[in-house]
């Protein structure tokens, strides 16, 4: 017995010292996959990197009645609350005159085209070129030949599809778009390049601006002119002219309205028709727009063919007929016959309309004006006086701009590197249509790998807290076995 109580000490020390080492390892370990696990988890889940979708592009051709212009836009590819943030990269002026000029010759029309498509394939990356839609957009001067030979309208538009249908891109058809559109998206392009639905903040994020007030917008076209602004709360939605419009998650309602005929090439053909029904002689004409002792010629058919001026042809009209303009260089007079154009009795002094009877809110706000007569050649140099006069009465008379309120007036053609035209506008509201993409998430290690390591030292934790459970309840037994046998030696 003494043999036993000697020997008791060395062997629980040795017990003691064994039981300890793995506890120790299984420790080390199972902190070692914690630190692991939790390291793993924070940086694949922290460090990943957010890959853009990259970009979409679109093509819009602006149709004019003097020209067409091919405008390329681009926008990051997931959007801004359902709408692209848009930026011009391409204009491109089509060689010739508008669409509407081939209704004679429909099948020419494609031919114009092919200049500036061949431009616009090397400006979009070629795997872009089969999901970038493209889109024409015709405006007056198709408007005026659809009422006067929708025939050939049509057909001037089909020749437009056929082409347009062998080319690479997604081609979503060639429309002719009313007057009123065509001012909401001029309104919405001049608001948009003024940075009023959209700036960014200190974390580059883009946000709507606080307390900024629209821009109104003012179109002087070859056979039509627009008006568009924001109009107030209390104004009568009872009438056409009043649109709702939503864009960045924002509605606002809109003054708008085209007026047909009022372009600035239309009504100089009013303004010379005029001239000959009012001139004893109808083949020498005095225009006092015209500079003093210039000369020139035109033909029936330059001045009457147009719908705008089919009223006022002669009884005899001819449109071969020579006719011949000489200038007088009489500004007040070319005043007084430029205010003929318009009827401004028709409002009876009401305060609510511009000219020719037609409903107009009060002008307020700043308003932006697309720079006129950008060529300096014969034709346009001519009708400078003209243009002036007819533009004052038009802005003073009709849409009733006063001394407060013609300062507001900003004549500008371009706004950063995009042109001030519908177009912009147009590509805006499609944007609303066009889905947007989720944005691809890079993580540091492919999902498979991280699910591999997460769920290995996962299982390498359980086990080492199962294995220290293990020892602590070995230990815990050993030590009641002890303490049963020492009391059972100090016993005997």
């Amino acid at each position: 017995m003494f043999t036993v109580l000697t020997r008791q000490p060395c062997e629980q020390a040795g017990l003691k010292a064994l039981s300890r080492t793995p506890a120790i390892i299984a420790l080390v370990v199972l902190l070692l996959s914690v630190v692991v696990l939790v390291a793993i988890t924070l940086i694949q889940f922290h460090h990943k990197e957010v890959l853009l979708p990259g970009l979409k592009y679109g093509i819009v051709l602006d149709a004019g009645s003097s020209r067409t212009t091919v405008y390329i836009y681009q926008w990051p590819a997931e959007k801004e609350n359902n709408t692209g943030v848009v930026s011009q990269t391409f204009k491109c002026s089509v060689k010739g005159s508008g669409i509407s000029s081939y209704g004679k010759n429909p099948q020419d029309v494609p031919k114009a085209f092919e200049d500036c498509m061949e431009k616009v394939k090397g400006q979009i990356p070629a795997h872009l070129h089969g999901s970038t839609h493209i889109y024409l957009g015709a405006t007056a001067g198709m408007r005026l030949l659809r009422l006067q030979n929708e025939t050939a309208a049509n057909e001037v538009l089909a020749s437009i599809q056929n082409y347009f249908k062998s080319q690479p891109f997604d081609f979503r058809g060639a429309q002719i778009i009313s007057g009123q559109e065509e001012g909401i998206y001029g309104w919405i392009t001049a608001n948009y390049l003024m940075g009023n639905f959209l700036e960014k903040n200190l974390w580059h994020m883009w946000v709507h601006p606080n307390g900024v007030e629209t821009t109104g917008a003012l179109d002087l076209g070859g056979a039509s002119t627009q008006i568009s602004f924001a109009a107030g709360e209390r104004v009568g939605l009872n009438t056409s002219d009043i649109m709702k419009v939503s864009l960045y998650g924002y509605v606002y309602t809109l003054y708008t309205h085209s007026f047909q005929c009022y372009g600035r090439n239309e009504a100089e053909k009013r303004f010379l028709a005029i001239l000959v029904q009012d001139s004893p002689t109808k083949t020498n004409i005095i225009n006092p727009c015209y500079p003093r002792n210039y000369v020139t010629t035109l033909t029936g058919g330059y001045i009457f063919d147009s719908l705008c001026t089919a009223d006022l042809r002669p009884v005899n009209y001819d449109p071969d007929d020579i006719i011949t303009f000489e200038g007088s260089g009489d500004p007040s007079l070319c005043r007084e016959k430029v205010a003929f154009l318009f009827d401004f009795k028709a409002c009876h002094d009401q305060e609510a309309c511009s000219f020719d009877g037609v409903y107009q809110p009060k002008v307020k706000g700043a308003f932006v004006l697309p720079l006129l007569l950008p060529r300096f050649d014969e034709v346009y140099a001519r009708s400078y006086c003209f243009s002036a006069h007819y533009i004052y009465h038009l802005l003073v008379n009709g849409y009733r701009f006063t001394e407060e309120t013609w300062p507001k007036i900003h004549f500008k053609k371009e706004v950063g590197n995009s042109s001030i035209a519908w177009s912009l506008g147009y590509m805006l509201s499609l944007t609303n249509q066009i889905p947007a993409e989720s944005p691809l998430i890079h993580l540091p290690m492919d999902p498979p790998a991280f699910m591999g390591i997460l769920a290995f030292f996962t299982a390498v934790a359980l086990l080492c807290l199962v294995f220290l459970a293990y020892l602590y309840a070995s230990s815990r037994k050993q030590r009641r076995s002890q303490h049963a046998f020492d009391h059972t030696v100090d016993f005997e």
